[in-house]
């Protein structure tokens, strides 16, 4: 029987590309995101190249908290069991900090980490009433290392690493529930024209099938890619002030 994952922010970037790796493997997949429009021509898309799999689309906006769960059940009773919820919906910003305008910051946090609060939340409740599934958020190696002008995005993703540990941590004794936390690098995709400006770029698609490889082995915290990023996971917060100032 064919697995089924959810995956938010679907409709472009990492959420699109790691729809087209799970249809390649043969799941059935619901992709949930605000435009609409997007997610059925993927969904034409991923059927097309396979035929053999159910794929549906959620309208979902994950600042609406309250009506997350919601969708998430209508999806389950729609494909029935589900074995995997990607949290990926998230947006950027750049602010330097002093303008005393924190809509980018409060739009930030909202969606980046309160929408994937409520995400994972519904997650697991749905997990623990069918005993199985996994959980798979999606943070960022500025987890590791606040970014300037972007200080807001990297809080936000501190801070949903933080809560996936510990809700990993409250689910230990349950085996049959799993939760990852991938912090990808810098990642092309079609919506960031300027992403060739940093180094160790890789494309969506390599950095998909890096990402669901690490998901199907059950792995609980990667980077992507993992050359350099792994290293750097540990270097990155001893560095200096003036070093991260010249690298970003």
């Amino acid at each position: 029987m064919a697995k089924s994952v959810i995956i938010t922010g679907a409709s472009s970037g990492i959420g699109a590309a790691l729809a087209h790796e799970f249809a390649n493997r043969g799941y059935n997949i619901a992709l949930c995101a605000r435009r609409v429009e997007k997610l059925e021509s993927l969904q034409q898309a991923l059927t097309q190249k396979n035929s053999n799999i159910q794929v549906i689309t959620s309208a979902l906006d994950v600042n609406a908290l309250e009506t997350v769960p919601t969708v998430l059940n209508e999806i389950k009773s729609r494909l029935g069991n589900i074995d995997i919820v990607v949290a990926n919906a998230g947006i950027t910003g750049v602010r330097r900090t002093g303008s005393g305008d924190l809509t980018i910051d409060k739009s930030i946090l909202q969606t980046n980490l309160f929408g994937a609060i409520a995400t994972i939340d519904a997650a697991v409740a749905i997990f623990r009433e069918q005993g199985f599934g996994h959980i798979v958020g999606i943070s960022s190696f500025s987890a590791f290392r606040g970014i300037p002008g972007s200080a807001a995005y990297s809080a936000s993703k501190a801070a949903l690493t933080n809560y996936l540990q510990a809700v990993g941590t409250e689910l230990y004794r349950k085996k049959e529930i799993k939760v990852t936390a991938i912090h990808p690098g810098f990642i092309r995709t079609e919506i960031d024209d300027n992403i060739d400006k940093f180094p160790f770029v890789i494309d969506a698609d390599k950095a998909a099938n890096t990402m669901v490889n690490a998901i199907e082995k059950g792995k609980t915290d990667i980077v992507v890619p993992s050359w350099p990023w792994a290293i750097l996971r540990k270097v990155m917060p001893k560095l200096p002030e003036s070093v991260i100032a010249k690298i970003f």
